[in-house]
């Protein structure tokens, strides 16, 4: 059986009424069943086995860690020492990892188990999961509609029941949307806050690690896990791992809302109303709500591309076919190698990013897109930590609407690019964000409420989504 929490689960194995080989059996058997929804692009039954009997071997001696038994999906783009990386792209299929990433091993440390990898969006480039090289992860509430992207496959992991949790890595909502479009709980945590080392980059100043889960509680638990300094990188803050809960409140706290996201003409009016309904329930249970204005909501899906594309054209360029990455066999000399070797290895919703970010920082279009977006993404972050000094947190809707359905056609490619619409102002401000489960909708569907707190200030992130959970 599949737990509904960590503390279920740790209860059930002290009181021996089940075992981490048992899980480990069951999570595989379960993945195999539900291989229909192409969640899993590989799993790893021989690690996850032996992981299982060293943790039941620690729960015997008494030394098991926080996370013991608990079976755990990783996205496509994190490293696992000795299994296959691929970041969903056939620019890195058969690739083996050389070594692990440190919130992989900070789950491994705490005793958790690594079922295997799943689906993702070629290079977590994408809303959908329809741009991964092997196909479409299906969302498990209904197999004809997406799960989300570009963590598709993690969120449908959980939503599945196939494993306790998954790791997810969000760049502008790639764990939020998910959550929402499969009725999970899922977070970014604070840019910073949790180690990017051996994470496969999609723009280094926005990618981070989070998790998706069942509850709450096992949100906070697995993110309290991995986060921490790491000397391999630079970018994560030395700040102390504070407990993350959720604690409840000790006091009613105060919640803002943006009058342009519940006024945008793209948001489904029942989840408009839903939200409308929860601000009323906030203010009965004694907490205030507050309405703010933000002028800059349509200017930030450019930003986010602007900026996130220009670093994907750095990051990538390492995928040449002679250093690292699929190498042609129909070159004829170097210059046909770089570009058949890329134009083979590389979909089509890459090489569309790779290009729009070369073109922002090639010479002449520099100051006039690519230093225009940083210097607009500094205005967004200093009008966010000022709404934030006004309330506690800052809520609304995840997205705009329920998980839409496969195959979809587009004659605008960038059409995609508004599911980040309400997503992509946290990472823009390098802040705390996430969604819990809301709905269903009448069309029978789940959507989420999304949660906004400050820099580093994940304790009360979860303590505003604990307000909201219990309503």
């Amino acid at each position: 059986m599949i737990y509904p929490s960590i503390e279920s689960l740790h209860s059930a194995l002290h009181a021996g009424q089940t075992s981490c080989a048992e899980l480990v059996k069951e999570a595989l058997q379960r993945a195999e069943e539900k291989a229909d929804l192409n969640i899993f692009i590989e799993l790893f039954p021989e690690t996850a086995r032996a992981q299982a009997r060293a943790v039941d071997a620690k729960l015997a001696a008494g030394t098991a860690g926080p996370l013991a038994g608990v079976t755990i999906a990783l996205k496509d783009n994190l490293c696992f020492k000795g299994h296959g990386v691929s970041a969903g792209s056939n620019m890195l299929r058969g690739f083996e990892s050389q070594f692990t990433a440190t919130v992989v091993q900070r789950l491994i440390d705490a005793d958790a188990i690594i079922l295997g990898r799943t689906g993702c969006d070629e290079f977590a480039m994408g809303s959908s999961n329809e741009t991964s090289a092997y196909g479409p992860v299906k969302n498990p509430v209904d197999p004809s509609l997406t799960p989300g992207g570009s963590s598709g496959g993690s969120a449908a992991a959980v939503a599945a029941g196939i494993c306790h949790a998954a790791l997810g890595s969000d760049t502008g909502g790639s764990i939020r949307q998910p959550a929402a479009f499969t009725g999970t709980y899922g977070v970014k945590p604070t840019y910073g806050r949790v180690s990017r080392h051996g994470v496969i980059a999609y723009a280094s100043s926005f990618d981070q690690v989070g998790p998706f889960a069942r509850s709450l509680d096992d949100l906070a638990r697995i993110t309290e896990v991995i986060s921490g300094a790491d000397a391999f990188d630079t970018t994560c803050s030395e700040r102390p791992v504070p407990a993350m809960g959720p604690i409840p409140a000790e006091r009613p706290f105060t919640f803002g809302y943006y009058k342009e996201v519940l006024d945008n003409p793209a948001l489904d009016a029942e989840i408009r109303q839903y939200f409308f309904d929860r601000v009323d329930q906030l203010k009965a249970a004694g907490h205030r709500v507050e309405a703010l204005d933000f002028p800059y909501l349509d200017a930030l899906v450019p930003i986010y591309y602007i900026l996130t594309t220009a670093e994907a054209s750095s990051n990538l360029a390492r995928y040449d076919g002679v250093h690292i990455g699929h190498r042609s066999e129909k070159a004829t000399d170097l210059e046909s190698l770089y570009k058949k070797s890329r134009s083979e290895g590389f979909g089509e919703e890459v090489q569309r990013r790779i290009l729009l970010g070369t073109f922002v920082l090639s010479a002449g279009y520099f100051d006039a897109f690519y230093g225009k977006a940083q210097k607009a993404r500094r205005v967004v972050r200093d009008a966010t930590l000022e709404a934030l000094t006004q309330v506690d947190a800052l809520i609304g809707p995840t997205t705009p609407h329920t998980a839409f359905p496969l195959g979809q056609e587009y004659t605008d490619p960038t059409v995609l690019y508004l599911e980040d619409i309400f997503t992509v102002q946290a990472p823009i401000a390098g802040i705390p964000a996430m969604n819990i489960p809301a709905g269903p909708h009448s069309n029978g569907l789940p959507f989420g409420m999304q949660i906004m707190a400050g820099p580093f200030d994940e304790p009360k992130l979860f303590q505003a989504a604990h307000i909201l959970d219990c309503l």
